[in-house]
Order: structure tokens, then C-alpha cells, then sequence
């Protein structure tokens, strides 16, 4: 008993120093460098996530193009980028996600093995670029809009916030389980704390960070940290689909860089519509 609570407060204490250091370097992400390495690191964070989502699926010995599926997704906030700098250009997203889905049959007809897993194959990997990629680019798109830094700032606040709140106040106080099945560290009580978190965070440093009006700050928490957990979950039936406990264990007490981002893939894309909406 005495080491398992050992390892669980050291876990939460690799955890602390893990998103104390992480805040920090997003932080002088977001700010400090310019928009074309800023989209380079998206990139970067996609690949890896995509590369690790692969490496999930076969472990149910699926077989999934991972490579192609790591270039084409990396690629995306790329070419998000170049088509939002550069007029003439403005078509290179769609074009390129067209290109993707050609080449995923393709990809098929030149296999040469007898097996008939190829329908779950292509399926497989272009959701994950959709899934991954895509979703993880609005990130981009973020950065480019006026008021962009502040507005990826607030994201990342709520979003993660809205982690943050979830794990300390299901650790400390949560007793009824949310969804067993799917993640069963999760509970009810974690799931409102971190909701209230993303509320008060919103409702105290949204106004200087985005100038939106209380009505749409109280709204965004609400849409955001709920958005944020559903991810969260989603990643983890996928895990517990492929019989896996973390994505990778690259990112020290959180586990891959999947794990990282899971809460922001839903997030990202919501936010945009909703900022270019209202």
C-alpha cells in the first residue's frame, strides 16, 4: 500500500515539474518566436504524434502506412501555414489532403501481400491524419489571426486548465467513476472540478487575453473544457483498443506526446470556427 501511494505521489510530482516546465516553454513559444517556427513545431508535434498513433495500431496487427501517414500529417500545418501567408497558395490544403486520399489507394494496389485488411487500412490511416494532423493544425490558423498569440494562449489556458483541474481534483476528492470501461482513473467529481477550473480561468484572464465579452468567455470555458475531456476520453478508448497504457513515454510523468495533446485536438478546430463565427 505504502508503495503504490509512493509511486503515485511521485508520478504527480514528475507530472508537476513536467507541465510547470512545459507552461514555460509554450509560453516562449507562442510569444517569442516567429510564426514560421511556430508552425515548424506544430508540425513536429504532429509527426510525432501520428508516428506514435501508428505504433499503437499495429499493435493490433493492423497494418497501417505510417510513414505516409507521418509526412502527410506533418505536412499539413506546413502548408496551412503557406496557404494563409501567401494568397496564390490558398488552395494547397485541400489539395493536399485530395493527394493524401489518392495515395492511400494507391499505396493498396502495390501491396503484395494476400491479406484483406485493406479497407481498415486506408481507413486507419487516414483518420489518423485527419484526426491528428488536421485538427492539431487549427493551431496554426490560430496563431495567424489577429490577436493570434493571445488567442493560442487562451486555448491552451482553458484547455489544459481544464486537465489540470480534472487530475488534481479527481485525485484528491473523486470517488465516483465517469466511464469505467474507458478510462477508469477518471471520475465525476474530476470531471466538474476541471470545468469550474477552466470557468474561473476564463472569467479572470480571458478578458485580457482575447477582449471577449463575458457572455462568450462563460461560453467558450463551458465548450472548451468539455471539448477538452471528450478528447481526453477519445484517446483513451483508443488505447484501451489497442491494450495500451500511454501513446510513448517521451514526455516525462504525462507519457507521449499524444497523451499531451489528446485534450487539444477537439479544442483547436471548435475554437477557430467559433472565433470566425461570433
Amino acid at each position: 500500500m505504502n508503495a503504490a501511494k509512493g509511486g503515485t505521489v511521485n508520478k504527480f510530482f514528475r507530472r508537476t515539474i513536467t507541465t510547470i516546465f512545459l507552461l514555460i516553454l509554450v509560453s516562449l513559444i507562442i510569444y517569442i518566436f516567429p510564426n514560421w517556427s511556430f508552425c515548424l513545431i506544430i508540425a513536429g508535434f504532429v509527426a510525432a504524434g501520428l508516428f506514435e498513433f501508428f505504433k499503437m495500431i499495429e499493435k493490433k496487427n493492423v497494418f497501417v502506412y505510417k510513414y505516409f501517414g507521418t509526412v502527410v500529417g506533418g505536412l499539413i500545418p506546413i502548408v496551412i501555414y503557406m496557404s494563409e501567408t501567401f494568397p496564390d497558395l490558398k488552395n494547397l490544403e485541400p489539395i493536399l489532403i485530395l493527394v493524401g486520399c489518392l495515395f492511400a489507394f494507391v499505396l493498396q494496389f502495390i501491396r503484395r501481400d494476400e491479406t484483406h485488411d485493406h479497407l481498415i487500412s486506408m481507413a486507419l490511416t487516414l483518420f489518423a491524419i485527419l484526426y491528428v494532423g488536421w485538427f492539431f493544425s487549427f493551431f496554426v490558423k490560430i496563431k495567424l489571426l489577429a490577436n493570434g498569440a493571445n488567442l493560442v494562449a487562451f486555448l491552451v489556458l482553458i484547455t489544459k486548465g481544464a486537465d489540470i483541474g480534472a487530475y488534481v481534483i479527481g485525485s484528491r476528492f473523486g470517488k465516483n467513476e465517469l466511464i469505467p470501461r474507458i478510462s477508469p482513473n477518471k471520475t465525476k467529481e474530476g470531471t466538474i472540478g476541471g470545468i469550474l477550473v477552466s470557468l474561473v480561468l476564463a472569467l479572470a484572464l480571458g478578458g485580457k487575453l482575447t477582449g471577449f465579452s463575458f457572455t462568450h468567455l462563460f461560453a467558450l470555458a463551458l465548450i472548451l473544457s468539455i471539448l477538452g475531456q471528450i478528447g481526453d476520453l477519445a484517446e483513451s478508448l483508443i488505447k484501451r483498443d489497442c491494450q495500451t497504457k500511454d501513446s510513448g513515454n517521451s514526455v516525462g510523468g504525462i507519457g507521449g506526446v499524444l497523451d499531451l495533446v489528446d485534450s487539444l485536438l477537439f479544442t483547436a478546430p471548435v475554437f477557430y470556427f467559433y472565433i470566425k463565427t461570433f
